[in-house]
């Protein structure tokens, strides 16, 4: 490829093509060909310095000399969190639709923190936001924006409950969340100026869901101790095991408590647009705040998180500003400055990749993948279940299930299922990630990729056995 640059940082439209062509073989090849890679390769410290580290160039190298480190070296020592046999954690499916789109933001450069600076983007983002927060079950009045994840999502929505229920500052306030919820919201607590304590774990019932009788005696507990009571912290599909609090109750408590009741839908918010499953939601529209995010469920890249507020207008109440030096940029009437919505002046184009997907998949075909994924969670549970060497510690719940292996040469189940987790990884066919339930440490498998097969099920589950009776020695 020929590269002719200077200091202008300028391309030809040539050579952007050649090299933009590049890429795009480098991409499509991924997506191809990714079911038959390994789902993962962890590159060491060393080796990784040894491949990588040297001085800043300071002349111009070949293009293809670049991506061939970038395709070779940077991009095969990671976790694929698109393979189709990634059950870690909760993958990111993502879809080349979105990645495109993502390129298309880059392209532009599109600042998407003021209507005068990219109306259109904002339009997209205000048109999306809606399709969301209807499908959410939220009023009219409801707003929202694209953040970076879950946990600049629920930051928010705690922020904006902060400035509504304590007004007069944090001193002796208490939030109430289950022992299943997200480590997001301890961090969010810190950033906004609580102490230890005051963001209070309830336990939860045999099916890992925030108990409202133990809800209910410590919000009581805490009134007589003269604390103030001002928040709930509801789960709609907990990571450990896709678990949804009961909402309409939690709705009824917090509407007589006086309480700001949010939801961390990150995960499982988006089993709204299944009409099988949709069921297990029932309250998602009643709640004050929603996190949710569509890096994970609706198959987007990274980074794309959502803030859904059922009261618009306190997003900019609360963090509206407008410095001498954005006095031109002020929106009018009809106009949304999403600056004014959220902590971020600049801001990605979040919403293009999400409104791409729609557009072109259409919500049928996203409807029938959501709810491919947790009918797969169900037959993975049913192929575990064929094994007498696992133990299924929770069944399948939107997208996720747990087992252990109930190793025959170890007193200690826990040490040995960390040990499996680990060979699975080192093993890398497949990803299960470890967690713990009740003291249990458990293999989990998040089932969410569209493109994950019956097969990919059962080879994994049985890949696992395979290992578990290695190591065990039998």
């Amino acid at each position: 490829m020929k590269w002719d640059v200077d200091d202008s940082l300028a391309l030809s439209a040539e050579s952007m093509r050649e090299m933009g062509y590049r890429v795009v073989d480098i991409v499509a090849e991924n997506f191809a060909t990714l079911a038959e890679r390994p789902v993962s390769l962890t590159g060491s410290r060393a080796a990784l310095e040894a491949a990588l580290r040297e001085p800043a160039p300071a002349r111009p190298r070949a293009p293809e000399e670049v991506l061939e480190i970038v395709r070779d070296v940077v991009l095969e020592n990671m976790i694929h969190v698109d393979h189709p046999r990634n059950f870690g954690f909760v993958p990111g499916p993502s879809n080349y639709v979105g990645a495109l789109a993502d390129f298309l933001t880059a392209g532009f450069n599109v600042f998407a923190g003021t209507w005068l600076e990219a109306s259109g983007p904002a339009q997209i983002e205000i048109v999306t936001i809606d399709w969301l927060k209807e499908l959410c079950g939220l009023p009219a009045s409801a707003r929202g924006l694209f953040v970076s994840g879950g946990s600049a999502a629920n930051l928010t929505s705690l922020m904006i409950a902060r400035q509504e229920k304590l007004p007069d500052g944090p001193a002796g306030g208490v939030a109430y969340c289950s022992d299943q919820t997200h480590s997001s919201m301890e961090r969010a607590f810190r950033i906004l100026g609580f102490g230890v304590g005051q963001l209070r774990r309830i336990e939860t019932d045999s099916r890992y869901r925030l108990s409202l009788n133990a809800l209910r005696k410590a919000i009581d507990e805490d009134r007589a101790d003269g604390k103030r009571p001002f928040c709930v912290i509801a789960n709609a599909g907990t990571t450990n095991t896709g678990a949804v609090d009961p909402l309409p109750e939690l709705s009824d408590l917090c509407r007589r408590e006086d309480l700001w009741l949010h939801a961390d839908g990150a995960y499982g918010a988006v089993a709204v647009l299944s009409p099988t499953y949709r069921h297990l939601l029932e309250g998602l529209g009643n709640v004050d705040s929603l996190s949710l995010d569509p890096h994970k469920w609706l198959f987007q890249p990274y980074e794309i998180g959502c803030v859904l507020m059922r009261d618009g207008e306190l997003l900019t109440k609360h963090l509206e500003a407008h410095p001498e030096y954005l006095q031109d940029v002020k929106a009018g009437e009809e106009e949304v400055n999403f600056c004014d919505l959220g902590f971020q002046l600049t801001r990605q184009f979040r919403a293009l990749k999400l409104w791409m997907t729609i557009q072109l998949f259409g919500l049928d075909n996203i409807r029938a993948a959501v709810e491919r994924g947790i009918r797969a969670a169900e037959k993975a549970e049913t192929y575990a279940r064929g094994h007498e060497e696992l133990e299924v510690v929770s069944a399948a719940e939107l997208g996720v299930v747990s087992f252990r292996y109930l190793a025959k040469s170890s007193d200690d189940l826990n040490a040995f299922n960390l040990e499996l987790s680990k060979a699975v990884i080192v093993d890398s066919f497949c990803l299960a990630s470890s967690t713990e339930l009740n003291g249990k440490v458990v293999l989990r498998m998040c089932t969410i990729n569209p493109r994950t097969t019956d097969d990919d099920l059962r080879n994994t589950v049985e890949r696992i056995v395979a290992i578990g009776r290695r190591l065990d020695g039998s």
